[in-house]
């Protein structure tokens, strides 16, 4: 898989991605979101321009996803399983685990998944019934690109899509 089509939802034009102006306390940090899941991407899309009254917009790029994988600091989560949890519970926490990384791909911590994941944050569940009900999940997926440098050179935009 050298090259791979991943798009971010949103309501702008997005052709100069940046990896430090979202939000802190995201599942991967605070960095650039994509993903190669275009249904994923046009809900996002569409949730974003419900909450904020615009039109959902689909920016599409290419990923030289076998060249970040070599050459960058990278995580990548195959499952719902405790080293996601426990990741995303501490990103969510405020403790910066995506300083050590580049480049964080994986599940979303999503409509799905996330009443398992607050019930856990907040106590209400132990870590062998969340693991539990995260496993009857096929995990989403999503890409953090996180190093300024290594998007302006491996994510190159490929066109936007009025939804």
């Amino acid at each position: 898989m050298k090259d791979v089509i991943v798009y971010h939802g949103g309501t702008e034009v997005v052709k100069h991605p940046a990896c430090k102006i979202g939000r802190p306390n995201l599942d991967f940090g605070q960095g650039f979101y994509v993903t190669d899941i275009r249904e994923q991407a046009v809900s996002w899309a569409t949730q974003m321009a419900s909450r904020k009254s615009a039109s959902p917009v689909l920016n599409r790029y290419i990923l030289k996803r076998e060249a970040v994988l070599k050459e960058a600091r990278c995580k990548v989560f195959t499952a719902y399983d405790r080293e996601w949890l426990e990741f995303i519970v501490a990103s969510r926490q405020g403790q910066h685990v995506a300083d050590n990384f580049d480049y964080i791909e994986g599940g979303v911590a999503n409509d799905r998944v996330v009443d398992t994941v607050n019930l856990y944050m907040a106590g209400l569940m132990d870590i062998d019934t969340a693991l539990r009900r995260l496993s009857e999940h096929q995990p989403n997926n999503q890409m953090c690109l996180l190093n300024q440098e290594l998007t302006d050179k491996n994510l190159i935009f490929d066109g936007t899509e009025r939804l």
